[in-house]
């Protein structure tokens, strides 16, 4: 049974007068998609749904307003204002008394609270159950590519920054988001996951000495393709500009989608992403040479100190 938020799309998209719907879905919602497609329908749209991989709210699939007017992106929040498309959450409860377990992990006199787009509707109710157990709680207010309250992105962990705290609670999946976290803000993180319930403390070591490994293993490079993706929210090509200025062995490389197999086929030695940030950490054993990041890029031609080593994020 889709959510009640479906009468509402559909409120919505009788009144911008649409007939042809296009519909894109993230992986982990794509099979939602047939009943998506049945409720339009019978609701009187014509409907065409996006089959290519969706990473983000930065990825729209905006080659279908071609066949639609209107595309419907579900599971994100907005990065940037598309006047054709309208962006569906995707929402995600958990009891908040599973915040319990990460209670005694928490040993500073401020916390900053964070979680990512499926959860952050319930903010409100986490935010009250630290408060009412007597934890100085901050949470920032969203802006830019993390516009909602406490939001953080893969690429954006600046509502983590802001909150000022002393050290921070990560509650959502996966451990990448609060090593982010931990290398952009400098504080000890505490990441609670909602589902399993399992809580531990993270930080960036382990991912840093991995980073230092790829970055050397790069300086015998003699040809170095500088990655600019195409796809609409990762597109930076002012980036790619200056870091290509930095080493007579770089040339500027577009792409749509960063594959393994692209990579192999154009030969170079090493490569440097501006595309998705997530791809040179986390998609780095998968690649047959060394991608780094714009920042590591600038440590391997000297423009750049070790000891300033940053995530890389799109802000």
């Amino acid at each position: 049974m889709l959510s009640s938020a479906t009468s509402d799309l559909i409120d919505e998209l009788k009144h911008r007068g649409a007939k042809t719907v296009a519909l894109q879905f993230p992986a982990g919602l794509k099979r939602k998609a047939a009943e998506y497609v049945r409720v339009l329908k019978e609701a009187g749209f014509t409907v065409i749904v996006s089959g290519d991989p969706c990473y983000g709210a930065c990825d729209l699939a905006l080659d279908t307003l071609t066949h639609a007017d209107v595309l419907v992106h579900f599971g994100h929040a907005p990065v940037d204002t598309q006047d054709r498309v309208i962006f569906v959450p995707y929402d995600v409860d958990f009891d908040v008394a599973v915040l319990e377990k990460a209670l005694p992990f928490l040993e500073k006199k401020t916390v900053g609270l964070v979680t990512t787009v499926q959860h952050v509707h319930l903010i409100p109710a986490m935010e009250l159950f630290l408060k009412r157990r007597g934890i100085d709680v901050r949470v920032a207010d969203g802006s830019g590519r993390t516009p909602l309250r406490g939001q953080v992105l893969g690429c954006c962990f600046s509502t983590a920054r802001d909150t000022g705290a002393d050290e921070i609670l990560f509650v959502g999946t996966g451990v990448f988001h609060p090593i982010g976290i931990a290398l952009s803000t400098k504080k000890r993180v505490i990441a609670l996951d909602p589902l399993a319930g399992d809580v531990q403390e993270v930080n960036g070591d382990t991912l840093m000495r991995r980073r230092f490994a790829v970055i050397e293993k790069a300086r015998e490079a003699k040809s170095i393709g500088i990655i600019v993706s195409t796809k609409s929210g990762q597109n930076r090509m002012s980036l790619a500009t200056r870091l290509a200025a930095l080493s007579p062995h770089a040339v500027i490389v577009t792409m749509q989608e960063v594959s393994t197999d692209e990579l192999l086929n154009l030969g170079f030695a090493a490569y440097v992403n501006t595309a998705c940030p997530r791809l040179a950490y986390d998609d780095q054993i998968r690649f047959p040479v060394p991608v780094l990041s714009p920042q590591e890029f600038e440590i391997l031609c000297g423009a750049r100190d070790w000891a300033n080593y940053a995530i890389d994020e799109i802000l």
